[in-house]
């Protein structure tokens, strides 16, 4: 996952693609619908992925897995990031406030918030703003919709981490970090600069690697982006931090990407600069130009890469008994986005 963010400059664009995103899945004619689905998925999110996935259903999914990934892990990271919301709201072209609220007590915290933003000049320019309810993941819709996206998480994480087998699809979660640790990724970044002595590689089971995901992730996460940029390490040695800083990225939208949670609940629709490029449609296909698009996608259907996720997406969803009969797996004819 090293394409996600590559820039310190990117870091400071990404609300900007948050609050484009809130845009881009519908006109104003479909407002009173999108608040009643927002009010049910609120609803719903106070579930837990427990009631659609057990422990024995993921030893089952992940049989070679590390003994650092465990059940109770991920369940304790999704419920426990699941209580976070984060609204981003800009003014002019890109100075930005983050504010995150915990749910479970109430309390809201600024915990980004940009020189400029008490500027006169500033406070002249419209706000957008854009929520982002970690609550959602897996579990803001039905059953099988639940199902099916976690099938499309577990897809990805276990491609990015796996090691053995080409085609078992039973070698996932296995890496907890990259192969070469001697990689610093590290980038010039304003707000989450990187830390003296630190490097930033692949780490979890989406391999976050750069100081500004690690700062961004870490604002999501503690509330504090410092804890992560001084503290890499956290990510391959706490697996409750590892899952979320995964999770983490399966739901928040980047610079001009929707999130793979809007993709695979179908929130995301194609405007007409996606359509131009190959991305017509939601689906799993969507899923692998956010996570890896350089690399895999517009390539043909011959991308090995693309061809294991989508192997794996495939198993997940028969063992979880599901099915994607409208899959969108490939995304062979897609242009990857430009940052």
């Amino acid at each position: 996952m090293k394409s996600i963010i590559q820039s310190s400059k990117i870091l400071s664009i990404i609300a900007a693609g948050l609050v484009m995103s809130a845009f881009s899945c519908g006109g104003a004619g479909n407002t009173k619908a999108a608040d009643s689905a927002k009010t049910t998925a609120v609803a719903k999110s106070k579930t837990s992925i427990s009631s659609i996935l057990t422990e024995k259903q993921f030893n089952d999914l992940f049989p070679q897995r590390d003994k650092f990934y465990t059940y109770a892990a991920f369940i304790k990271a999704a419920d426990e990031l699941g209580q976070i919301d984060i609204k981003i709201s800009r003014r002019a072209v890109s100075v930005y406030q983050f504010i995150r609220t915990d749910k479970k007590t109430g309390k809201s915290a600024v915990v980004r918030q940009d020189g400029d933003w008490n500027e006169e000049w500033a406070k002249k320019k419209p706000d957008s703003v854009f929520t982002v309810d970690y609550g959602e993941f897996c579990t803001a819709f039905g059953a099988d919709a639940n199902k099916k996206e976690l099938a499309a998480f577990f897809a990805q994480i276990a491609h990015e981490t796996r090691h053995g087998m080409n085609g078992s699809y039973t070698d996932g979660l296995m890496l907890i970090h990259e192969s070469n640790t001697e990689n610093t990724y590290v980038s010039d970044s304003d707000e989450y600069p990187p830390v003296a002595g630190k490097k930033y590689y692949g780490r979890g089971p989406m391999q976050l690697s750069y100081n500004g995901n690690y700062g961004f992730a870490s604002n999501i996460i503690f509330g504090d982006p410092k804890i992560l940029l001084n503290t890499p390490e956290l990510v391959e040695n706490d697996p409750v931090v590892a899952f979320k800083a995964a999770i983490y990225f399966w739901m928040t939208p980047e610079t001009h990407k929707p999130s793979a949670h809007d993709v695979m609940t179908g929130k995301w629709q194609p405007n007409a600069v996606d359509k131009a490029h190959g991305r017509t449609t939601p689906g799993f296909g969507m899923t692998i130009n956010i996570v890896n698009g350089d690399v895999e996608c517009n390539k043909g259907e011959d991308n090995y890469g693309m061809n294991d996720r989508i192997g794996f997406y495939q198993f997940f969803l028969k063992k979880l008994g599901v099915t994607d009969a409208n899959c969108a797996c490939s995304c062979g004819k897609m242009e990857p986005y430009k940052y």
